[in-house]
């Protein structure tokens, strides 16, 4: 009862995130399960085992939407099976050390990102070419598939954020599209971790069922959570955090003296507490320019009357677009 209550907790708090972000559910999860002292390889197993519940809830409510495109659907999950496959046997083929050490490295890195993208760059893109086709979905499918199942996440970074930011396809269609797609790549990546953990760890089911539990119970909290507080911030938030823990577990298999590993937390700690603020500022401006443009009053309403539209790295409002006439187009409709 213990273990599925710390891994529902996990499951928890990593839906939360990635039901308001679009992405990190496996970053946060696989973290959580590392700090609790899972080895790597069951901990990216357990992670894409319950994404399998998850993903596939997710697609059906994107469908539901219309945030679905099936070609770009297919074209990107076939690869990305293949890269997570691969991706789940190089992770269980390295040595635990080495593994650690492989995976604490990428979830670093994929905080970085999500604390840098969320807190100090513009979010979300205009349509500026044709629809991507299979010579740009595939290799991202493969690539995203591989990091998602050896780091124990990153599908959504690598997939979403790059279609994002080619400006190929509308911003709700690339988060609709990705998450569909990943339920393929969820169940291609638990089947090879089933096979490759088969001969040599044994896989908790208990860790599995509190993940997908915390997580479907943190669903309709997370989409209140989305409304209350701004993407930028959670980003920015959990982002520092994924940084900071890998960090520390980091410095801690490198066996770094304490006063480097002080140095390193303390600048990390500075370098999130920017982040933070500068998360702010840019929600204040952003919400300064959509008042000039009149789609939001200045209590933070609608100009509809309804919740403030911030911007969200799903499906932001392109304030900076004109479309004929000079009237302002979101990026959903440009």
């Amino acid at each position: 009862m213990h273990t599925l209550l710390l891994f529902g907790l996990a499951g928890f708090l990593a839906q939360l995130v990635d039901g308001s972000l679009g992405m990190a559910f496996g970053v946060t999860a696989t973290t959580t399960l590392l700090v609790a002292g899972t080895t790597p390889a069951v901990a990216s197993a357990a992670v894409h085992l319950a994404e399998v519940g998850t993903t596939l809830a997710s697609g059906l409510s994107h469908w539901k939407m219309r945030n679905v495109d099936w070609r770009v659907v297919g074209t990107l999950a076939l690869p990305g099976a293949v890269g997570a496959v691969l991706g789940a046997y190089v992770l269980t083929s390295l040595a635990t050390s080495s593994a650690e050490l492989w995976i604490t490295t990428i979830l670093l890195l994929l905080g970085l990102y999500v604390l840098i993208r969320f807190a100090f760059l513009k979010l979300g893109s205009l349509i500026t070419a044709k629809r991507p086709g299979a010579r740009f979905l595939a290799p991202l499918g493969v690539v995203a598939g591989f990091v998602d199942a050896s780091g124990g996440g990153g599908w959504g970074p690598v997939a979403t954020t790059t279609l994002l930011s080619s400006g190929r396809l509308e911003p709700r269609k690339v988060v609709g599209s990705v998450d569909t797609s990943e339920f393929i790549v969820a169940i291609a990546a638990s089947v090879g971790f089933l096979f490759a953990l088969s001969h040599t760890d044994g896989m908790n089911y208990t860790v599995v069922a509190g993940l997908m539990i915390g997580g479907m119970i943190a669903a309709p909290f997370a989409a209140w959570l989305v409304r209350k507080l701004p993407p930028r911030i959670l980003g920015a938030a959990a982002g520092g955090l994924i940084v900071f823990t890998n960090s520390r577990s980091l410095l801690a298999s490198l066996d770094a003296s304490t006063p480097v590993t002080v140095a390193v937390l303390a600048g990390i700690g500075m370098l999130w507490a920017a982040g933070l603020t500068a998360a702010i500022r840019s929600i204040r401006a952003e919400r300064r320019m959509n008042v000039r443009i009149g789609e939001t009053d200045p209590d933070g309403d609608a100009a509809s009357g309804g919740p403030a539209a911030d911007v969200r790295a799903d499906g932001p409002v392109a304030t900076d677009a004109t479309g004929p006439g000079g009237q302002a187009r979101s990026a959903d409709h440009a």
